[in-house]
């Protein structure tokens, strides 16, 4: 089975889209990636999303507008992922661009992804799955993170090399550096761990728009240039969402330019543009490296656009020295900057079978539920189509 998946992550720099073919052989499920592209959008269209994302205020025609532009986007990437796939795929999994996580006392109330998924099924001809965080959430769960149930098949510690040297499998974790850092942990003989850190490029990001008028620092230069203001950094950490214990789940609605410049502006005094970028770079790498510390893994496996900034994967790889050795998806066969993607079509392959895609221990829902809903491209070439209607009858 071919599926095309898609991912536009909190950074809402662009649309990842791969295309990667699924064979079952048992219990073990193969996935054979097809390809990958990376589509960014226009400066306009980022401009227009950040406009409407928290705390700004917006109106329901903004919504309407950018629901609508977003689904010709992925419609354009989903045909791109039909190309990657030789020409036809039998499933898009769309799950859109996330504007709204709604995070009250710790539960989550609601979401809210944006992206049109008729217009990607009118677009490729074949069914598209969207809006795959909503069954998690009526069970009762965060509905994020999700990308554990890939995490959770690709680290099974039974397949690990010790594991299959007679060693005891250790703790293993897979972590994305996106907007949001989130992690995996996977180890022997207990339930599977996930959750959102906090900020890995969100605050990153902002801070380059704020100091540099770019997108983002590129390539660490600026944060490598700086020092860490260690009062800033002090502040920062003190933030209460890191001792939240999991399940929990965070984004843009807490970690976002406003954020930054409420604790800039507690400080009293002015810190210059490379050691903010700096001091960031730090409480990233600090907060990961804390978490990866207490569930006492002994690798971590990254992906996500962080793994593209030497600075900060220079200061994980230096915080976990002698704890925790650091490597990418890619050693794995995963291209770290596709990982998500291709954690979605793995969803879409489990939502079509009618399997759970929703890891319980993890988002803390009450029951593993199958995600998403279906849109379909019109009815099926299988299905027997019966004469249309030309009356109606009803019966007492």
């Amino acid at each position: 089975m071919k599926i095309v998946g898609l991912m536009s992550g909190t950074s809402y720099d662009g649309v990842d889209v791969v295309a990667a073919e699924f064979t079952a052989d048992g219990d073990t499920l193969r996935l054979r990636p097809l390809g990958h592209r990376e589509l960014a959008y226009p400066d306009d269209l980022r401009a227009e999303i950040g406009a409407l994302l928290p705390p700004a205020a917006t109106t329901i025609e903004a919504v309407c507008r950018l629901d609508n532009r977003l689904g010709e986007v992925f419609a354009e990437a989903a045909a791109a992922g039909v190309e990657l796939a030789g020409g036809a795929a039998d499933a898009v999994v769309s799950p859109g661009q996330t504007v709204f996580h709604w995070v009250e006392d710790g539960r989550v109330r609601g979401t809210l992804q944006l992206g049109a998924p008729a217009r990607v099924a009118a677009r490729v001809g074949v069914p598209v799955l969207h809006d795959l965080r909503s069954a998690d959430m009526a069970a009762g769960g965060q509905g994020a993170p999700l990308v554990p149930a890939f995490d959770a098949l690709l680290l099974d510690p039974a397949a690990s090399p010790r594991a299959a040297e007679g060693a005891a499998a250790a703790a293993r974790a897979a972590l994305n550096l996106g907007g949001i850092a989130n992690l995996t942990v996977v180890a022997p003989g207990a339930p599977v761990l996930g959750y959102d850190v906090g900020p890995a490029n969100a605050l990153l990001d902002a801070a380059a728009r704020r100091f540099l008028d770019r997108p983002c620092d590129v390539d660490g230069a600026r944060a490598a240039a700086g020092r860490v203001h260690e009062a800033l950094l002090a502040r920062l950490l003190a933030e209460p969402y890191y001792a939240a214990p999991p399940p929990k789940s965070t984004g843009k609605e807490l970690f976002h330019g406003g954020y930054l410049d409420a604790a800039l502006a507690a400080l009293g005094e002015p810190v210059a543009a490379d050691d903010v970028l700096a001091t960031l770079t730090e409480l990233t790498a600090r907060t990961v490296a804390d978490a990866c510390d207490r569930h006492r893994v002994t690798e971590v496996v990254a992906a996500g656009g962080g793994v593209r900034n030497p600075t900060l994967r220079a200061r994980l790889a230096a915080l976990g020295e002698g704890r925790w050795r650091l490597r990418t998806t890619d050693e794995l066969g995963v291209p770290a900057q596709a990982k998500e993607a291709y954690a979605f079509a793995l969803l879409g392959w489990l939502s079509w079978h009618g399997l759970p895609g929703a890891v319980p221990s993890v988002t803390g829902a009450s029951r593993a539920a199958v995600l998403g809903s279906w849109t379909p491209a019109g009815p099926s070439a299988a299905a027997p189509r019966p004469p249309a209607p030309r009356l109606l009858v009803v019966d007492a």
